[in-house]
């Protein structure tokens, strides 16, 4: 069973570092729970989904996106996270 507390950390965590990307919403599930016992849920990484809107994204294709937002993550993306699904949208496009 994941410790819901330290993914509740995580979380808070990954909403800080994507600040950076002045986002007009965030919307992040911690879908962890649903990949207990899987092989890469072992070393402690949570499975996550996000759906972020921001202007930043304008103009930039879905891979550049993608690249800001793991820039953001940073080292996050070797321990704490181990899958995250974006979806990473511009405010025109919701």
């Amino acid at each position: 069973m994941p410790n819901t507390h330290i993914h509740h950390d995580v979380v808070e965590r990954i909403e800080q570092r994507l600040a950076i990307l002045n986002p007009d919403s965030v919307e992040l599930t911690d879908d962890s729970a649903k990949h207990a016992g899987h092989e890469g849920a072992k070393g402690g990484g949570g499975h996550f989904e996000l759906i972020i809107v921001s202007s930043q994204f304008e103009g930039k294709s879905r891979q550049a996106r993608h690249r800001l937002i793991h820039a953001a993550l940073g080292d996050m993306l070797e321990r704490e996270i181990h899958a995250i699904a974006i979806k990473a949208y511009t405010p025109d496009e919701i």
